[in-house]
């Protein structure tokens, strides 16, 4: 079910933006907004365009989604998390998670 609640939708990127450690500044600049405009969004003071939503979910790392629906899907959240860690690993670290992983998956298959 979609949520119309600004203040719903607001709490909801308030959560995925402190789950990232970033600042409202890092995401306003990020999805081409002014501090001020992304901070009014997430406390649910103003109404905001689709572009303004797919900008902020590009800048998130999430999908219109993760902020628009009743429920959030964990599953996606759980990948979103884990893509956010890989992402902050050396390109060696990245190599040898994604080979684990690809192990992994195939033994698991059978």
């Amino acid at each position: 079910m979609l949520i119309h609640n600004l203040n719903i939708i607001g709490n909801k990127l308030l959560a995925y933006r402190k789950r990232l450690g970033l600042r409202q500044l890092d995401v306003a600049e990020a999805a081409n907004l002014s501090e001020r405009a992304y901070a009014d969004i997430e406390r649910g003071n103003t109404n905001f365009h689709v572009d303004t939503l797919l900008n902020i979910c590009n800048a998130l790392h999430i999908t219109p989604n993760d902020i628009l629906t009743e429920e959030p899907d964990t599953v996606s959240i759980q990948k979103n998390d884990i893509f956010n860690q890989l992402s902050s690993c050396t390109n060696q670290e990245q190599e040898l998670i994604l080979k684990l992983l690809s192990v992994y998956l195939d033994e698991i298959k059978y």
